[in-house]
């Protein structure tokens, strides 16, 4: 062992004595679950099934995100092995308890101590790990490794800071790097980064890709000119996509989906408020300005609708966008606010394709208005970004082929 992972895994033993009390202060702060301290310690009280079992670990939401196509998969091509998910923040574990496959477990990743990591390891027993983006802890690391656990590194990036810190302990990073059985690029660059601190880079992949098109369902609704479509909306952000909506100089249908249905007899006032006619999807086929799609499941059908979408989680900070890939996969030209923490890498890549439109909250309407304008135009874009899709989806599959063939 390198003179600076020795020495990591002192010091994080000999400060492990004092994580309940750092992770009771966090519970105060609202920044863990106090009901499930305990598996930042490396206990859980869920019983492992028998069998051969895949970890997978993503630090916050975007990582969570990415990993679900492989969960589903792991579960339709393999289901006699468990599959295990870690991740470290509130946030992602309320997403995974939605969003995970029955049979699929979550568990909090425990504190990189040597004793919470050891006991991780002994308790469930991983044949393959899966780490996601730039999650590199060296107690959990060595611990899995040394109990014969294969490794692999998917969407592998590093930050600059990251990049740097590494430089700087060239021994470390290369012994950690090399116990990874697979390592598996974001891009060219994260490629040449990883490869300089001597890790094995097979190819590339980003996990956020290789999902199929959203499923469609046979419409019964019927629109005398394609409809825009405002996408997966949080509070706050209806009221900025109505007022761009009411200022429109041509106004054609609307097909608007909160992320929650719940919130549709809310969004029907507010679009009352500012002199548009709503109805619930749920409750009437009646012609209005607003269709308030408070069903579940048609999201597929609304993008093969629409004329061009927005997509919201982005029009205010906090929430981090919404996939921009689904709308691509369909045709659908796409339009974004600013704020897409969750999804950097494909906002950028579509970006630099020509692919999508980021605008300001501000100026939502006349990005709309351009679409509707020029339809021919918005197509366009929506081919750009289905062509990049496309190429990047074939990159994750084979990606995903990739990480399964290490599956026991």
């Amino acid at each position: 062992m390198t003179l600076s992972l020795g020495l990591y895994r002192a010091a994080t033993g000999l400060l492990e004595p004092l994580a309940p009390a750092v992770l009771a202060g966090r519970a105060r702060k609202g920044r863990e679950d106090p009901a499930r301290i305990a598996e930042r310690l490396g206990r859980a009280e869920v019983v492992r099934p028998d069998g051969p079992l895949v970890w997978l670990h993503g630090a916050s939401v975007g990582e969570s995100l990415s990993i679900l196509p492989l969960v589903e998969r792991l579960r339709a091509e393999r289901p006699e092995v468990t599959v295990l998910v870690t991740s470290g923040t509130t946030t992602s574990a309320a997403l995974l308890a939605k969003r995970l496959p029955v049979g699929a477990i979550h568990q909090y990743v425990p504190v990189d101590a040597p004793g919470a990591a050891r006991r991780f390891i002994a308790r469930w027993k991983p044949s393959l790990a899966v780490f996601v983006e730039s999650e590199l802890w060296p107690n959990l690391l060595l611990e899995a490794k040394a109990a014969g656990t294969r490794l692999a590194l998917v969407s592998a990036k590093l930050s600059d800071r990251s990049f740097a810190s590494w430089k700087k302990r060239p021994d470390a990073a290369r012994q950690l790097l090399s116990g990874f059985d697979l390592i598996l690029a974001q891009d060219d660059r994260a490629h040449e980064r990883f490869e300089a601190l001597g890790g094995q880079v097979a190819g590339e992949a980003d996990l956020k890709f290789g999902a199929a098109p959203l499923p469609t369902v046979a419409s019964d609704v019927s629109f005398d000119r394609p409809p825009l479509l405002i996408a997966s909306t949080h509070p706050g952000e209806d009221e900025i996509a109505l007022d761009a909506i009411a200022a429109l100089p041509d106004r054609p249908p609307v097909i608007l989906a909160p992320r929650h249905v719940e919130r549709g007899p809310a969004i029907v006032e507010l679009a009352k408020a500012r002199g548009l006619s709503a109805n619930l999807r749920s409750q009437s086929r009646e012609p209005a300005d607003i269709l308030v799609a408070d069903t579940l499941g048609e999201m597929g059908l609304w993008f093969r609708l629409a004329g061009t979408s927005v997509i919201a989680g982005s029009l205010v900070e906090g929430i981090g966008g919404h996939n921009p890939l689904e709308a691509a996969r369909l045709d659908c030209p796409a339009i974004s606010g600013p704020f897409v923490d969750n999804w950097t890498s494909a906002f950028a890549g579509l970006e630099a394709a020509d692919g999508v439109v980021m605008t300001s909250p501000e100026a939502l309407r006349d990005a709309i208005a351009a679409d509707l304008a020029d339809p021919q135009a918005a197509k366009a874009r929506a081919a750009r970004a289905r062509t990049y899709v496309d190429a990047r989806d074939a990159e994750a599959r084979a990606g995903l082929s990739r990480i399964l063939e290490l599956v026991p």
